[in-house]
C-alpha cells in the first residue's frame, strides 16, 4: 500500500468484500495498485450528507457518489420518512434528474431503494428541471422529493438534493434528523430490490399542468400579445430546460424564440462549454453568436438543473452585456411590484424575500412600493422556509438571491428558471412599451433608487488540507477583525454563527434573528458590506462585496460603477484575499 494511511487502507479493504459488486471491487483494487493518492481522496472520509443532500465526484469509495453512497443516503431518508409519517397510507416521493453522467443510473438506484422500503415513487420519464420537481411534490401531495443533480459543478460531479413535503429543500429539524439517520446507515442495511408496482412514471402531460399554472402568473398578457415578436435567444447548455423553457415562453405568447441547436443536445459532458455555469461569461459565447445573428432583444441561458438563469441584453452602445444575478433580481422585483401596485392588487400583507448577500437594492424597491422585504440566510431553501411559515398570513410575491436564482409566485418552492425566463421576457415587453430596453430600464432603476454595485470573490482550496485552511481563514477574521477597510471604519460586525450584531460605534450588541450559520459580515461607515461564507457544497470560501452611491443621470453610470469597483478592489487588498 506504500505511503497510504493505515486507516484509509482499512476503509478501502472493506470495499473488497461483500456486499460490494464485482466492478466496484475491481476499481478499488486498481486504485490500490496504481493510484495511492486517488485511493486516499476516495476513502479518507465519508461523502457528507449535508443539509441539502449529497454532492461529490463520481467513483468508488466512501467519499464518492456511487451506488452504495446513494443507496445509504436513500435508505436513511426512507427510514426517516417511515418514522415521520406513520399514519400515512404509504409515503410518497417524487424523483427527478438532470442531464449529468450517471444521473439516470442514480435515479434508478434511488427509486429501487425507496420502493423496496414500501414507499411509492413518482419518477419522471426523462430529465426535468428542479422547479418541476418542487411543483410535483406539492401537486402530488408527496412527503418528499429528490433531484439527482450537481447543478453547475464540473463534469466529474453529481449530487442528490432532497426536498420536504412543502416542496422546499430540507431545513431544520428535518435536515439534521435525516443526516443522523444516514450517518447510522451501513451498506448492509440498504434494501436493494425494486418493487415495480410502487413506481409510477410522470410524462409530458404533467409538464403541461405546470406550464398552465405558470401562465396564471403573467401580469400583462395583453402587453405580450402586442410585443409577441420580441426576439429571444435561449440555451439550456445541454441541460434539463431544453423543452420546458421554449414551451413556457410559447404558452406565454412569445413567438420569436431562437435556440442554439448544438446546446439543445442533452449531454452530461457539456461539450460546447468549459463550465455550464451561467455566472461565467464563457458559457454565453454560442448564445451571443446566435443573438448577433438574429438581432435578439434578450438572451437567456440556464444551468443544467434548470433553477438559475443568466441574462444578456443590449447596452446603450448596441453591444450585448451580461447582467448579474443582483441586476436581474432588481429588474424583476421592480416589474412585479410596479404591476401589483399599478393594478391595485396590493392589500398590505405582501412581501418579498432576499438573502443576506443579495443586493440591498431589492429592499429599496420594496420600501418604495410599501411591500415588506425580508432577509434570510444564503440559500433558496430559507426563502422557501419563510414562504411556508407565512403561508395563509402574508402573500409572497417574489424572491431572489445574487447567484442567479429567482422565483415568482408560490406554487414552486425553489428558484425557478422556467418562470424567471418567462417573466424576464414579459418585463422586456413592458420596457419596450415604454420605448426603452431592459438595459435602460436597469439604469432607470439605479437613478431612482441608487446605484448598487456588487462583486463576488471565491477562494478555492482542495482536499483535506483545503478544508482546514478555510476554517483557519474564518477563525482569523473572527478573532482579529479589521478596524478599517479602504480608509473607512468598520461600523458593525455581524456574526451569524454567534448570533450577534455588534455596533462598534455605540458599543452595543444585538441578537441576530436568523438561524446560526458560519457567516461573518462587516458593515463600513458608508454602508459598504463585506460578507464571508464557506460554501456548503464545494471546497471554497466566498467573499461578497456590496457598495452604493447616488446616480443622478444614466450617462454617469459607467464612471460611477468603475469607482465602486475600484473601492471593492482596495477592500480585497486590505483583507489580503485579492
Amino acid at each position: 500500500m506504500g505511503k497510504i494511511d493505515e486507516d484509509i487502507a482499512g476503509r478501502a479493504k472493506i470495499w473488497l468484500s461483500e456486499p460490494f459488486d464485482h466492478e466496484t471491487k475491481r476499481q478499488v483494487r486498481d486504485l490500490m495498485d496504481n493510484d495511492p493518492e486517488g485511493l486516499m481522496d476516495a476513502f479518507y472520509k465519508d461523502l457528507e450528507f449535508g443539509t441539502g443532500g449529497l454532492r461529490g465526484i463520481m467513483g468508488v469509495g466512501t467519499n464518492r457518489m456511487n451506488k452504495y453512497t446513494v443507496g445509504m443516503a436513500t435508505q436513511g431518508l426512507a427510514d426517516y420518512l417511515l418514522q415521520s409519517f406513520p399514519g400515512a397510507e404509504r409515503p410518497k416521493v417524487a424523483l427527478a434528474h438532470d442531464c449529468r453522467n450517471n444521473s439516470d443510473y442514480f435515479t434508478a438506484i434511488t427509486a429501487e431503494v425507496l420502493s423496496a422500503n414500501g414507499i411509492k415513487v413518482y419518477v419522471f420519464d426523462a430529465l426535468r428541471p428542479v422547479p418541476l420537481l418542487s411543483f410535483a411534490v406539492r401537486e402530488l401531495n408527496c412527503q418528499a422529493g429528490i433531484v439527482i443533480t450537481a447543478s453547475h459543478n464540473p463534469v466529474e460531479y453529481n449530487g442528490y438534493k432532497v426536498y420536504w413535503d412543502d416542496g422546499g429543500q430540507l431545513v431544520p429539524p428535518h435536515d439534521i434528523n435525516i443526516i443522523e439517520k444516514v450517518q447510522k446507515t451501513s451498506v448492509d442495511q440498504v434494501r436493494f430490490g425494486k418493487a415495480e408496482e410502487l413506481i409510477y412514471t410522470l410524462d409530458a402531460s404533467f409538464d403541461e399542468i405546470y406550464i398552465e399554472r405558470l401562465r396564471t402568473l403573467s401580469l400583462n398578457p395583453n402587453l405580450i400579445e402586442k410585443h409577441r415578436d420580441l426576439r429571444i435567444v435561449f440555451s439550456p447548455i445541454h441541460g434539463s430546460t431544453v423543452r420546458l423553457v421554449p414551451a413556457a415562453l410559447k404558452a406565454f405568447g412569445f413567438e420569436s424564440v431562437f435556440n442554439v441547436p448544438e446546446q439543445d443536445v442533452v449531454d452530461g459532458n457539456f461539450p460546447t462549454v468549459h463550465s455550464p455555469n451561467p455566472e461565467e461569461p464563457a458559457a454565453f459565447e454560442m448564445a451571443l453568436d446566435k443573438a448577433r445573428e438574429v438581432d435578439a432583444d434578450l438572451v437567456m441561458v440556464t444551468d443544467p438543473d434548470g433553477d438559475r438563469v443568466g441574462v444578456a441584453v443590449k447596452n446603450t452602445s448596441g453591444n450585448y452585456e451580461l447582467l448579474n444575478g443582483n441586476q436581474c433580481a432588481a429588474i424583476l422585483t421592480c416589474y412585479v411590484l410596479d404591476q401589483w401596485k399599478q393594478q391595485g392588487k396590493l392589500r398590505g400583507n405582501e412581501y418579498i424575500v432576499k438573502t443576506i448577500v443579495t443586493t440591498e437594492l431589492l429592499s429599496e424597491i420594496a420600501v418604495a412600493h410599501d411591500v415588506e422585504c425580508m432577509n434570510v440566510l444564503t440559500g433558496f431553501k430559507y426563502i422557501a422556509e419563510k414562504m411556508r411559515l407565512l403561508e395563509g398570513e402574508k402573500r409572497f410575491l417574489c424572491g431572489g438571491e445574487e447567484s442567479y436564482g429567482f422565483l415568482v409566485g408560490d406554487f414552486v418552492r425553489d428558484k425557478d428558471a422556467v418562470i424567471t425566463c418567462c417573466m424576464l421576457a414579459e418585463t422586456a415587453a413592458w420596457a419596450l412599451e415604454q420605448g426603452i430596453t431592459l438595459y435602460e430600464l436597469l439604469l432607470n432603476i439605479y437613478t431612482e433608487y441608487g446605484l448598487f454595485v456588487e462583486n463576488l470573490l471565491s477562494v478555492s482550496r482542495k482536499g483535506m488540507k483545503g478544508a482546514e485552511e478555510i476554517r483557519e481563514m474564518m477563525n482569523g477574521f473572527r478573532n482579529k477583525s479589521p478596524k478599517r477597510l479602504d480608509g473607512k471604519s468598520v461600523a458593525r460586525i455581524i456574526d451569524y454563527q454567534a448570533g450577534i450584531d455588534r455596533d462598534l460605534y455605540l458599543d452595543e450588541e444585538y441578537p441576530v434573528d436568523l438561524p446560526k450559520s458560519n457567516v461573518l459580515q462587516f458593515v463600513l461607515e458608508d454602508g459598504t458590506r463585506i460578507t464571508m461564507r464557506p460554501s456548503g457544497t464545494e471546497p471554497k470560501i466566498k467573499f461578497y462585496f456590496g457598495c452604493r452611491t447616488n446616480l443622478d443621470k444614466a450617462s454617469d453610470y459607467q464612471g460611477k460603477r468603475k469607482v465602486l469597483l475600484e473601492t471593492i478592489e482596495r477592500i480585497k487588498e486590505d483583507l489580503r484575499i485579492g
